[in-house]
């Protein structure tokens, strides 16, 4: 067992350094990159459509796309469309003077909705607040349901899956069992229950919408719409063909046909893998490669926390035969090795892809979430290596001995009833039958390490659940600021800004900031000021101390943002004694 922490060791010790030493700005799932017209802006004449350029594909699902004016009234035709990364929503003609407030909510390829609103003006209008759009969050009893149930789909994936498993690879004797029986059919209709519940909460959660409206038929439709909607349908499916096509073989309590294996085969394969093509592995940096490797995780996982459960339940018990132990335990012990081998791989690869940056694990929600799961980890593997060391030392899985040491072995039992019977033979029959027998009564011991992995497992389920709810930490992680705004005056555009804020965290922060003219020089201004609000703290406007750095350049060395929040960077720039000019942009602080 000390091999697969090893090797976890020094997985997660070369992602550190590689971190540390070729850092590069995180990949986020599904960010607003612009906006058409830019936030902010002030145009001369209402534009035609608004356009919203995002980093990755979205859909609109059960969401949203308005364009809504100063009174609150929609502008917009009502026929926002999407092509792949690009969100359009048409406007009426004729719009009068005035801010305009844009709010959306679009669904992301790993399925979870996001949520924001800009404004910008026309004519001499002023600028909507955000905040006049009003909170756009997830129902509590929503957010609180969904991991609960995708809780139950991982732990009944593994009932149905990793219980019929140890049975046809290590205890063909156990389809006779009514206890697995029980377990591997519960499993597969807790799969269909979990799946059916998921799919009708996916689409108040992309909507928004409150818990009540499970069963309105525009979000269900919606929901049906998506390659979410289709997994979760597909693992209903399976699931119920999974039960129905080793029912016999449980009912007679004999192996099933080989026929039936396969097929029980495939719809396993089939359960995992659509368990495994939504949330996270779908979006990102290369998604092909990312389902692979989940595939081989959540297999992992069903294969190793199913056979737990099977042998708490049934093997591990007073009332089993010793020869039976002597059978299972090495098979299994094996097995989950393999298993473990294979989640503490994936899982660090897995890791590296949804957090990017080493810094994130300690700087956002998921990182720390991440945290509490390794930690769990080492510890399951340590109880895991108390498990495999009990079976090595009591039923002989262990290296093979020198060839000396067995013909000794073989001379002490060369005693036979049964002269023309090797004697070899009998000495490791009668070996094998002391070591069951001494293992069969210190069962105990081995119960209570295998209960330690169980609910040890539970509680990373019960993690992992959360996790796959939750924006990877790459997306989640503090981005610098680096944009190139028009500076908007009573004429029109004449001008733009460059602003970077580094590291855009909470703290001391450097702001640079660099003037432009029409012809995209650098000018110098009469005066300029800058000024930080975040609205829905109602904090600010706080003033920004500037230095000059030569011309049209200023600086802001200790930029100070007091704590995270959605905040409003203003620069206002006075050409002369009666012209003045301003630019904003808003940029998150995590």
């Amino acid at each position: 067992m000390r091999r697969p922490v090893l090797l976890l060791l020094a997985l997660l010790g070369g992602w550190l350094l590689t971190g540390v030493v070729v850092a590069g700005p995180a990949s986020a799932h599904a960010t607003l990159v612009s906006t058409d017209p830019a936030e902010g802006a002030r145009l001369d004449s209402a534009p035609e459509q608004v356009t919203l350029q995002f980093s990755e594909g979205v859909s609109l699902g059960a969401g949203y796309a308005r364009v809504l004016g100063a009174d609150g009234a929609r502008v917009d035709s009502g026929a926002a469309a999407v092509d792949g990364a690009t969100l359009t929503i048409p406007l009426r003609g004729n719009l009068d003077d005035g801010g305009y407030l844009v709010t959306y909510r679009v669904v992301s390829a790993d399925s979870h909705p996001i949520a924001g609103a800009y404004s910008f003006v026309v004519g001499r209008g002023e600028l909507v607040p955000t905040g006049a759009a009003g909170k756009d969050t997830t129902d509590p009893g929503v957010a609180a349901a969904l991991p609960v149930f995708r809780w139950i789909g991982f732990a009944s994936l593994a009932l149905a899956v990793g219980v019929p498993v140890l049975v046809a690879l290590c205890w063909p004797g156990g389809w006779a069992s009514d206890r697995l029986r029980r377990l591997a059919g519960r499993g597969a209709a807790a799969v269909v229950a979990g799946a059916a519940g998921s799919f009708l909460l996916q689409g108040p959660y992309a909507a928004g919408a409150w818990i009540g409206s499970l069963f309105d038929p525009s979000l269900l439709s919606a929901t049906l719409r998506s390659e979410n909607g289709w997994a979760l349908l597909a693992r209903i499916v399976l699931g119920a063909a999974l039960l129905l096509v080793l029912r016999p073989a449980w009912r007679g309590g004999g192996s099933p046909s080989r026929g039936r294996l396969v097929a029980a085969g495939a719809l396993a394969l089939g359960l995992v893998g659509s368990t495994a093509a939504v949330g996270h592995p779908v979006a990102g940096p290369w998604p092909g490669l990312a389902v692979m490797v989940t595939v081989v995780h959540v297999a992992a996982m069903a294969v190793w926390i199913g056979g737990l459960v099977a042998l708490l339940s049934v093997v591990l018990r007073p009332t089993t035969a010793p020869a039976d132990l002597a059978v299972v335990l090495p098979r299994f012990s094996r097995l989950a090795f393999a298993a473990v081998v294979a989640l503490v791989v994936t899982g660090t690869l897995q890791a590296v892809r949804e957090v990017a940056e080493p810094v994130a694990l300690v700087t956002t929600t998921y990182g720390w979430v991440l945290v509490a799961k390794l930690v769990l980890v080492a510890v399951v593997l340590a109880a895991a290596g108390v498990s495999r060391v009990w079976v090595q030392q009591r039923l002989g899985v262990r290296r093979s001995r020198p060839a000396g040491r067995r013909s000794l072995t073989a001379q002490a039992f060369a005693a036979s009833d049964d002269p023309g019977r090797p004697a070899e033979k009998d000495a490791a029959e009668i070996r094998a039958r002391q070591l069951s027998e001494s293992a069969a009564e210190q069962l105990p011991t081995l119960r209570r390490s295998v209960l330690v992995e169980l609910g040890l497992g539970a509680a990373i389920l019960a993690l992992s659940a959360v996790l796959v709810g939750s924006p990877p930490a790459r997306a989640a992680v503090a981005q610098p600021v680096d944009v190139l705004l028009p500076l908007q005056g009573s004429a029109g555009a004449d001008g733009s800004v460059q602003l970077s804020v580094d590291p855009a965290r909470p703290g001391a922060n450097t702001l640079h900031l660099y003037l432009f003219d029409d012809a995209g020089r650098l000018t110098q201004p009469a005066d300029i000021r800058v000024t930080l609000t975040e609205p829905e703290q109602q904090i600010g406007p706080l003033a920004v101390e500037l230095l000059p750095a030569g011309p049209g350049h200023y600086v802001a060395d200790a930029m100070s943002v007091p704590g995270a929040g959605s905040w409003t960077l203003t620069v206002t720039v006075r050409l002369d004694e009666f012209t003045a000019e301003t630019a904003s942009t808003v940029f998150s602080v995590r």
